[in-house]
């Protein structure tokens, strides 16, 4: 399932937003050899790959904002490219959207599964839904046995009767039907990524999505019970340093792809609180 135009490697993306909440924007280029950004596609950052190292479980706090050729001429004024990347994402969800409907992403990115969770859902003390700031909170969960097990437990109801347990494995698919799960959102991302000069544990990632949608996003991650306030603070002064000055949250890649192509459940999303 593809909605749109993919990405040809070696190609520039471009396209052309002309107003978003009442402002003009400039044309913007994300290309395949931007600047001096070394290309690696599919190597993690450093900021990512340090944390991921230590920590299976993590936070991630971040910012989404919507960029333009000068947002993109300050990043590079600033920051340091480290990496152009080039990624595949599927998203599952069962048919009455019993994850999403909790904010939870239970994603595949090449062979492997991450789950993204509300920080307070994942306690098991939250309600559906997110706080209305311009930040958002996830924990990710990448370790598979242990995205399997919190699956369960979000639809227990959903798994077909009388199934014995099964161990979920990269190269075996099958639980995903024996627990009714779909894929409902499929598409290809093409990013450039960058840390700030002075700014540790920063990260500030270009995304084009092959639907014909791009949107930025500060990013700071944190181990499962490191210091949040610090985190968006950090991501606050990176702002000021962009010259962002959002006063709503920007819509991400999910959203903007169910608006498009799968408005029944971005419908009950919405209704719901989670979007």
């Amino acid at each position: 399932m593809s909605p749109g135009p993919g990405l040809i490697p070696g190609m520039a993306a471009s396209r052309t937003v002309a107003s978003v909440y009442g402002r003009t924007l400039k044309p913007y280029t994300i290309s395949a050899a931007p600047c001096e950004c070394k290309t690696r596609i599919e190597r993690p950052s450093p900021v990512k790959a340090d944390i991921a190292a230590l920590f299976q479980m993590s936070v991630e706090v971040e910012q989404k904002f919507l960029f333009n050729s000068d947002t993109v001429k300050t990043i590079e004024e600033i920051g340091v490219c480290v990496g152009l990347k080039q990624f595949h994402d599927q998203y599952f969800d069962t048919p009455d959207f019993k994850l999403t409907l909790r904010d939870v992403w239970l994603r595949r990115r090449k062979q492997s599964w991450e789950l993204k969770c509300p920080t307070a859902t994942v306690n098991g003390t939250g309600e559906p839904g997110r706080e209305q700031s311009l930040c958002t909170q996830y924990k990710e969960i990448t370790n598979l046995p242990e995205i399997y097990q919190r699956v369960k437990e979000f639809i227990k109801d959903a798994c077909e009767d009388g199934e014995t347990e099964v161990t979920p494995s990269d190269e075996d698919d099958s639980w995903l039907g024996k627990m009714n799960l779909r894929c409902f959102a499929e598409f290809t991302t093409t990013r450039r990524s960058f840390t700030l000069k002075g700014e540790q544990g920063v990260q500030i990632d270009l995304d084009q999505a092959d639907f014909g949608y791009h949107v930025g996003e500060i990013e700071v991650l944190v181990p499962e019970g490191g210091d949040m306030q610090s985190a968006q603070e950090k991501i606050r002064h990176t702002a000021q340093k962009l010259g962002l000055n959002e006063e709503r949250r920007v819509e991400g890649k999910m959203t903007v792809y169910l608006k498009r192509y799968r408005p029944e459940q971005y419908a009950t999303l919405l209704s719901a609180h989670v979007l």
